[in-house]
């Protein structure tokens, strides 16, 4: 039995759930090339594209996997093939001595920062730097005791979902709570760099949030915006996407990541998406009610006298909406003027004389 989720959480202030746009979060990855100027001057182009926050991977190669070129060690497919594991990360990794100047700086712009811990010595840093929450990657699910760690701090978990079964998910989210995590997020996740559209299977987002009832959202690796903005529509309160300053530039992530122009573009896709869904009744919003008078109504469409019988040539159904509605256009005709009528008025009971 699982233990009860909550539909909404904090993170440094900014609240998450029902009611809430989606929050944005730009992750940096391994697209600072391995230059720190690099790295800040991509989280102020995260800024500028008006993203909510900004994400790091806290790990080093040493305390990811080892040196070693054995089976198993050297990727043999993918983005990556040919590369070993300690190679790739060597190069994707973000040193530990960055991270203080990276929250600083990131704080400085107006964003919330925050990070995916890959082990106990990353929790460690991140607790010291005061990170409001923990991302899990979907690699990192299966590593109930990383998150049972992550989950003493108190901090809200986000938790990649990739990859894994729906007992993994419930594992990871139970361990998450039992062991005091401030509120569980559920993304969902396809683990492939880059994701094809066809593989999205973004409908996974409203399922859930209807196993789990917990906030949830997309760790988007697809092309572009659609799939995240997709996202939005079906629920997801969260939106996760890899950016670079420039595809171009290469780097290990760059070829799934989005430049600056593109993730303003995607911030505001999604927000208009969420701005879009309203709430699901029959209300009109004030633009749509002063569009009413455009309406069709029964209007005078020829002078007739009083005392005259009605006839079809004398009123009609036509724009502007300010006579009697259409449907009594039957109980009209036949009726006798009770006064002279004129051309262009519209129409109402008190021109009838009564039965």
């Amino acid at each position: 039995m699982s233990l009860p989720h909550s539909q909404k959480i904090d993170i440094a202030g900014r609240q998450i759930g029902p009611g809430q746009p989606p929050l944005i979060i730009a992750e940096l990855s391994g697209n600072h090339n391995g230059d720190l100027n690099r790295a800040l001057r991509l989280i102020d182009a995260c800024a500028r594209a008006g993203a909510d926050a900004v994400k790091l991977q806290t790990y080093t190669p040493d305390t990811i996997t080892i040196d070693h070129d054995g089976p198993g060690f050297r990727l043999e497919s993918g983005l990556w093939a040919g590369r070993t594991l300690y190679d790739l990360y060597g190069e994707a990794f973000t040193p530990y001595e960055w991270h203080e100047a990276l929250f600083d700086h990131a704080r400085a712009q107006g964003l919330i920062i925050l990070s995916s811990p890959f082990d106990e010595t990353a929790v460690s840093l991140l607790e010291g730097l005061d990170a409001p929450a923990f991302k899990i990657a979907s690699f990192e699910v299966v590593d109930l005791p990383l998150i049972a760690r992550a989950s003493r701090s108190g901090r809200p978990l986000i938790i990649s979902t990739g990859m894994t079964s729906l007992q993994e998910i419930r594992e990871a989210v139970d361990t998450a709570l039992q062991s005091g995590a401030g509120g569980v997020a559920l993304l969902h996740c396809v683990s492939s760099y880059p994701a094809q559209f066809s593989d999205a299977n973004l409908r996974a987002i409203p399922r859930l949030a209807a196993d789990f009832d917990c906030v949830v959202g997309l760790s988007d690796h697809t092309p572009g915006t659609a799939a995240a903005v997709a996202a939005v529509a079906l629920g997801a309160k969260i939106i996760e996407k890899h950016v670079t300053l420039a595809r171009a530039d290469g780097g290990p992530d760059s070829a799934f990541s989005l430049e600056p122009a593109e993730l303003k573009a995607l911030v505001q896709d999604c927000r208009n998406a969420f701005d879009a869904l309203g709430a699901g009744d029959y209300r009109r919003g004030d633009d749509e009610s002063a569009n009413r008078q455009f309406r069709r109504s029964i209007y005078v469409v020829r002078d007739v006298a009083a005392g005259d019988v009605l006839t079809s040539d004398d009123v009609r159904s036509i724009r502007p909406g300010f006579g009697l509605a259409p449907r009594y256009l039957p109980d009209l005709i036949g009726r006798r003027a009770a006064r002279p009528l004129l051309r262009g008025e519209p129409t109402n009971w008190t021109m009838i004389e009564p039965d």
